[in-house]
């Protein structure tokens, strides 16, 4: 997660030294005890709503439960807060390997992502390291430059999430989040650059499941319209 801080008040700064401080890495972060189960199953799928909240301290973990139903279908992942205020991309890249393989650490990934103070560049790093865990060629980078994005990238981003959720890969998505338009506890008075997991769909309220490795406002997972995600990812992209 990167932050530019915008002056729409004069607490910024301070707001953003407390945001950080809540991702500072404590020792031992990953030997943590097992994590709670958790599932989408009879709670509300509508936008906005927090399937887990609250459980927000750096290396944190959380396993959730798969759900096949008529409409809602959440993969299983192994969830886990980052553990710098920069490892957002570590992060959501472990959480989509944990469906498929047994899972690195997040210091491993930064390594591999080639993650600096300053985050992890570009998408395409996460969509090498992926394929050089699971099946080789398996993700793709899908590019979405134009804001607000075209149809057709919305019905292809759509199609992505259906398909891969389905057969058990989730999506890892690099937003933009500007106030105004930021996903549930987001500071509100920054312009957040962030990746973040897609692990589940729901097409009758049309909203995705998102597994937030940043824990704004103590949200973990939570879930959010299709519309707002396809307007958060431009001008970056996603794996798929």
């Amino acid at each position: 997660m990167r932050r530019r801080l915008v002056p729409s008040v004069l607490t910024t700064g301070l707001a953003a030294s407390a945001v950080l401080a809540a991702l500072i890495s404590p020792a031992g972060a990953q030997d943590r005890p097992a994590p709670t189960s958790v599932t989408a199953a009879g709670h509300s799928t509508r936008a906005g709503t927090a399937l887990v909240s609250g459980r927000n301290e750096p290396g944190t973990r959380m396993h959730v439960e798969p759900v096949r139903t008529s409409n809602v279908r959440t993969v299983e992942v192994d969830y886990q807060v980052q553990e710098t205020g920069y490892w957002c991309g570590p992060a959501a890249t472990r959480i989509a390997l944990s469906a498929r393989v047994a899972v690195p650490d997040q210091a491993t990934l930064a390594a591999e992502l080639g993650t600096t103070e300053w985050g992890t560049g570009h998408i395409s790093q996460v969509t090498q390291v992926l394929n050089s865990r699971v099946d080789a060629g398996r993700y793709v980078t899908r590019e979405m430059p134009d804001d607000p994005p075209t149809q057709a990238q919305k019905d292809l981003l759509w199609s992505d999430i259906v398909a891969d959720v389905d057969h058990g890969y989730p999506i890892v998505a690099n937003i933009v989040a500007p106030p105004g338009n930021q996903p549930p506890g987001y500071p509100s008075d920054q312009t957040v650059y962030h990746y973040f997991t897609v692990i589940g769909y729901d097409d009758v309220q049309g909203t995705v499941l998102i597994a937030d490795p940043a824990s704004f406002g103590g949200n973990q997972i939570y879930w959010l319209s299709f519309a707002q995600l396809a307007s958060l990812i431009p001008p970056k992209g996603y794996a798929a």
